[in-house]
């Protein structure tokens, strides 16, 4: 944890071996259509309102909880919204995002800064996930859950693929 102006900034990651080439990773990330398929965690569907794949571009993504077992959304009782600024993008090694939730509820306000980092290993890509400056609003083990629950999908996406 960092402590910045009288509150703790937590770092949550997330870690998985997918057997896929850092570019077929890559390439699922930088499409809009494979991104919803997969990055949504369990429990929740996705939809792409923009999204701009270069540095500097934007991206907007509505995330629903489906069903009726699941924690409150931050933006409306079952959504999601999320806004995110890629900050660098090195293909087929690294994904920096600036994501902010859209959301009333201060306990959810910041940018949290998440890297995607893909170093190539004997059994395919090690995927590590950083979410840095996490709002206070989101419980740690619900988040570690939640990127290990996209790493599974993405593990599915792409092995299903033969990636």
């Amino acid at each position: 944890m960092i402590w910045m102006k009288g509150k703790f900034k937590r770092t949550d990651t997330a870690l998985r071996i997918i057997k896929a080439s850092p570019s077929a990773i890559y390439q699922a990330f930088m499409d809009p259509k494979a991104l919803v398929l997969w990055l949504p965690p369990e429990g929740m569907k996705g939809h792409i309102d923009v999204f701009e794949d270069q540095v500097g571009g934007t991206y907007r993504m509505t995330l629903t909880y489906v069903g009726s077992a699941h924690i409150a959304g931050k933006t409306s009782e079952n959504i999601d919204v999320v806004q995110g600024i890629f900050v660098e993008l090195v293909e087929d090694k690294r994904i920096v995002q600036r994501i902010e939730f859209e959301s009333e509820d201060p306990a959810f306000s910041g940018a949290m800064i998440m890297t995607w980092n893909l170093v190539t290993v004997t059994d395919g890509t090690e995927v590590t996930v950083v979410c840095e400056n996490v709002p206070v609003g989101i419980r740690q083990d619900e988040h570690e859950e939640g990127m290990g629950s996209t790493l599974e999908n993405l593990a599915r996406f792409l092995e299903a693929k033969g990636s």
